[in-house]
C-alpha cells in the first residue's frame, strides 16, 4: 500500500528533524500533547458544571498533568468532571512515560522493530547514549510502569473499599491514585485530598514506596532488574542515584520531622505513630510527587527552606521526577571533595568521572537556578506576595513537584502562564531545552592555549 505524498513528506520532515535535533522534536511533541490536553479540558464536558473552563485553568492543568507536576489552579476533585479527570490521568501517563518513549512504543507496535529515528527520539528523552540500549529501556519502561501501577492499585483499591466506597468508585480512585503516584504527579481526585489519611499507613505507605521507585529513573530500574543478584555490577549511574537518593530521603525525613514534630498546626497534635508516618510522607514527597497529608502553608519557614532545596534537586535522571537530578548533585559534591583533597580526577565507586560530565552538571544546575530566578522575579513583580511563598511555588513548578503553600489558585492568570512555562521547561529538561534552542553546534579544530584565572 502506497503512502500518500503528503504523509510521506511529513514523515520525511520529522525524520530530518529527529536526526538533526531530537531535542527540538521532543519539545515540539511535548507542546503538542499539552495543546491537545488543553483543548480537551476546554470542552464543556470536562467540568462538573457543564461550562467551559477558563483558558488559563485549562492550559495550567494540562501543563501540570503532562509535566507530572501536580500544581492546580482549581480543585481536581470538584471542578473537573469524570471526563476531565480521565483526560488528566491520560496526560499524566503520557508525561510520565515520556512523549518520545511513547512515540517509540507506537513505532515498535506498528513495525515490530525500532528504527534509527525512533531510537534517536527515545535516546533524547531517556538520556540513553547507546542506541542499542533503547529497546531494552522501552521494555523496562512498559514493564515498570504497568507493573508498579497495577500493584499500587491492587493495594489501594481494597483500602477504599474498607472506607465504604462502592467497587466502581474504589477502582477509579485507586487506579487514578496509582498512576498519579508512580508518575510522581501529585494529582488527587479525592475530596479533601490526602489530609484525612495523615495517619493511615495502608494508604500512605504504598504512596511513599511508589513515589520512591518512580523517582529513581527507568535506567536504574532496568539495571537493578538485570543485576539485582550482583550489586557490584550496578552501573556508576545506578550506584550514584541510589546512594544519593537514599541519603537525601533519610536526611529529609529526619530534618522535616524534627522541624514539624512540635508544630501544633501540622504534626504536633498527632499521636506519635502518626507523626512518624507524617514525617516519612513529608520527607519523601519533595522528591517530586507533591502529595501532602498536612497543610504545607502551616509549616515552619525552616521546613519550607529545606523543602525548597529537596525539590530543586529532585529525583533520578530519566525518571518521572523533576529537578536538576540527584546524579547532578552527586557529581558536583564529588568534584568539591576531589578539589578539597587536591585530586586530579573526580572518582566514585572505582570509576573516574570525565570532565564533560562535570561541565554538564554545572550547566544543568546553573540553567535551573537561572530559570527559578527569572520566574521568581516575574511573580514578585506580578503579585504582592512575600519572597518565601513565591520561591516555594516557583521551585515546585520547576522541579515538577506540585507541593504548594496554597497560593496557586489565588494567583492571576499571568502568573499561571509563567508557572506553566516553568513546568514545561522543568519537565523537558534544562539541557534538552538548551540544546533545542541552540542555533548551531560548534566544532573547534584549533584549541587555544590554556590559562587559569583566579577563582574565589
Amino acid at each position: 500500500m502506497e503512502v500518500p505524498a503528503v504523509l510521506q513528506a511529513a514523515r520525511d520532515t520529522v525524520d530530518r528533524v529527529a536526526r538533526r535535533s531530537p531535542a527540538r522534536l521532543a519539545l515540539a511533541t511535548f507542546a503538542s500533547v499539552v495543546a491537545i490536553a488543553t483543548a480537551l479540558l476546554s470542552l464543556p464536558a470536562a467540568t462538573t458544571t457543564g461550562e467551559r473552563a477558563p483558558f488559563a485553568d485549562a492550559v495550567f492543568t494540562a501543563t501540570s498533568a503532562v509535566c507530572v507536576t501536580g500544581l492546580v489552579s482549581v480543585d481536581t476533585a470538584t471542578f473537573w468532571s469524570p471526563f476531565g479527570q480521565v483526560v488528566i490521568m491520560i496526560a499524566i501517563q503520557i508525561g510520565g512515560l515520556g512523549v518520545m518513549t511513547l512515540a517509540s512504543i507506537l513505532g515498535l507496535a506498528v513495525s515490530r522493530r525500532i528504527g534509527l529515528t525512533q531510537r534517536l527520539l527515545t535516546a533524547s528523552e531517556t538520556k540513553t547514549t547507546r542506541l542499542g540500549e533503547v529497546g531494552s529501556l522501552i521494555r523496562a519502561v512498559i514493564a515498570a510502569s504497568l507493573t508498579l501501577e497495577i500493584l499500587l492499585a491492587l493495594v489501594l483499591v481494597p483500602r477504599f473499599l474498607t472506607l465504604g466506597e462502592e467497587l466502581g468508585q474504589a477502582m477509579w480512585h485507586g487506579s487514578f491514585l496509582a498512576v498519579s503516584t508512580f508518575n510522581n504527579a501529585g494529582f488527587v481526585i479525592i475530596e479533601g485530598g490526602m489530609s484525612p489519611y495523615v495517619g493511615d499507613w495502608w494508604m500512605c505507605l504504598p504512596i511513599i514506596v511508589g513515589t520512591f521507585i518512580g523517582a529513581v529513573g527507568f535506567p536504574v530500574i532496568l539495571n537493578v532488574a538485570q543485576a539485582w543478584r550482583r550489586p557490584r555490577r550496578f552501573t556508576l549511574h545506578t550506584k550514584l542515584t541510589l546512594t544519593t537518593h537514599a541519603a537525601l530521603a533519610a536526611t529529609s525525613v529526619l530534618i522535616i520531622g524534627g522541624f514539624e514534630w512540635f508544630n501544633d498546626r501540622t504534626f504536633g497534635g498527632l499521636p506519635v505513630a502518626d507523626r512518624i508516618l507524617a514525617s516519612l510522607f513529608a520527607g519523601i514527597m519533595p522528591r517530586s510527587s507533591g502529595f501532602s497529608t498536612v497543610d504545607v502553608g502551616e509549616m515552619r519557614e525552616a521546613t519550607w527552606f529545606m523543602t525548597d532545596a529537596l525539590m530543586f534537586v529532585g529525583g533520578g535522571s530519566a525518571s518521572t521526577a523533576g529537578g536538576i537530578k540527584v546524579s547532578t548533585l552527586a557529581v558536583m559534591l564529588l568534584a568539591i571533595v576531589a578539589e578539597a583533597r587536591g585530586d586530579r580526577d573526580v572518582e566514585a565507586f572505582g570509576r573516574r568521572i570525565d570532565r564533560a560530565t562535570l561541565r554538564l552538571a554545572v550547566a544543568v544546575s546553573f540553567i535551573g537556578a537561572t530559570l527559578v530566578g527569572i520566574a521568581t522575579l516575574a511573580l514578585l513583580t506580578i503579585t504582592d506576595l512575600p519572597l518565601d511563598v513565591i520561591l516555594f511555588e516557583v521551585i515546585s513548578a520547576f522541579a515538577t513537584c506540585g507541593l504548594s503553600t496554597g497560593i496557586t489558585p489565588t494567583l492571576p492568570d499571568s502568573a499561571h502562564y509563567v508557572l506553566s512555562a516553568l513546568m514545561f521547561a522543568g519537565r523537558t529538561g534544562t539541557m534538552t531545552l538548551a540544546a533545542a534552542l541552540a542555533l548551531r553546534s560548534r566544532r573547534r579544530v584549533i584549541r587555544l592555549p590554556d590559562e587559569r584565572p583566579i577563582i574565589g
